[in-house]
């Protein structure tokens, strides 16, 4: 939806136009995605990581869309979860592009998984010894990949700092032991490890501290296929930011990683998806206050998560066409659930709005519709992808139905 293809994309790139008309077809709120923008970031992971085996963190964005173009882009799917397994090998993924990288699994996940035909060319991360042992009793004996952890962690939140959380990996000092029983429950190809999630700027340092331990380690085990050192990538949410610098990045994740007889694997989600979506959402009230100007939005915490979670910035733009000739105000824009925490943006700048105005919320395509929710009984937005100009829908809008088609 824009011909520009920099290392960001920016709000202010997206084409209005085409916007206003989705939201005309399909309402809101609504979340597009825009799969060219999608497989360009895929492209310019590809080429900073020249010969890395690239996977995509599912967990960013599950959207059938989104799998199908990145499998047949040839990246490689990370799972978190045995929904997330069964999204990838439905949209495509070959079984042997395909890592299961849970967090102390369920009995049902791992029953799933391990259960599946596809089984025998999975790779299977266990993150302690007690999952390896649970793997081992329900007879895998397949490619197995161990979760490190490195005592370091970054990232844009302490939510989701994951390096030196105890929760996440067997802990350092344990791992080589750990990586030869998982030799004899199978077969051991990797190790993995992962810092955070949205890494910039001086959360750099920690990111290359960590690859730096895993060389240590995949030196001390050997003969293995590859060293995963995760993604978390950060990208600019807010208009004054920087794009990062993804090929300093990959040099200096190589030269941390030092002289191993494995390949190097990476496992970003955010960066492939983040600024390849936006999300569409309607002004429905307008409400001066002495404080400022509550403008209320048909899209609020159920929609779009982040904010009320991780305190998240995302740029807002009006999408009206007369949006120069308005007066810039001061607003709040509130969604419509009854919680305080319930507001995308406070102090921001926005032509003054009326009751109808269409505005665009940027960077959208990451940890949007994936952690949308039911909350206050609200059904879920569609979800419209775009391909060579080209609009679908690729998930439709829920109704009230759908909300309590569940319950007997």
């Amino acid at each position: 939806m824009t011909d520009a293809n920099p290392p960001v994309r920016r709000l202010g790139d997206w084409n209005p136009e085409p916007l206003r008309d989705i939201a005309d077809e399909h309402g809101t709120p609504t979340y597009v995605i825009d799969l060219d923008r999608v497989e360009a970031n895929a492209a310019r992971l590809r080429a900073a990581f020249a010969g890395a085996d690239i996977a995509y963190a599912v967990k960013a964005n599950t959207s059938r869309a989104v799998l199908e173009r990145l499998a047949a882009a040839g990246v490689d799917a990370e799972c978190a979860a045995a929904g997330e397994v069964k999204r990838a090998l439905d949209a495509g993924f070959p079984a042997e592009r395909v890592r299961y990288t849970a967090v102390n699994p369920p009995a049902r996940d791992l029953n799933y998984v391990l259960g599946t035909d596809a089984a025998a060319d999975l790779t299977v991360t266990v993150g302690a010894e007690d999952t390896l042992n649970r793997v081992a009793e329900r007879g895998f004996d397949g490619r197995l990949c161990v979760r490190v952890n490195p005592g370091v962690g970054a990232g844009h939140h302490e939510k989701v700092s994951t390096g030196a959380e105890p929760k996440f990996g067997v802990p350092y000092e344990r791992a080589a032991a750990v990586c030869e029983q998982a030799r004899g429950v199978g077969n051991l190809v990797g190790i993995h490890a992962h810092v955070g999630s949205g890494v910039s700027g001086d959360d750099l340092a920690a990111h290359r501290a960590m690859v730096d331990r895993m060389g240590e380690l995949a030196r001390e085990v050997g003969d293995l296929s590859f060293v995963a050192v995760g993604g978390g990538f950060g990208v600019p949410y807010r208009e004054t930011e920087s794009p990062l610098d993804l090929d300093a990045v990959a040099r200096s994740t190589r030269d941390a990683l030092g002289d191993v007889n494995a390949r190097l694997a990476i496992e970003p989600g955010r960066y492939f998806v983040a600024d390849a979506g936006v999300l569409l959402t309607t002004v429905n009230t307008v409400k001066p206050t002495p404080e400022t100007t509550v403008v209320g939005i048909d899209a609020g915490m159920t929609t779009l998560a982040r904010p009320a979670l991780y305190d998240a910035y995302h740029a807002v733009r009006s999408l009206e066409p007369d949006r120069p000739e308005k007066k810039p105000t001061r607003v709040e824009l509130a969604g419509p659930v009854c919680e305080t925490a319930d507001v995308l943006g406070r102090d921001r700048r926005l032509p003054a709005p009326t009751r109808g105005d269409l505005l665009a919320v940027g960077n959208a395509g990451a940890y949007g519709y994936e952690m949308a929710s039911n909350y206050n009984s609200r059904p879920r937005p569609a979800v419209v992808a775009v391909a060579d100009g080209d609009a679908r829908l690729a998930t439709r809008r829920e109704t009230l139905a759908d909300v309590t088609r569940l319950e007997s």
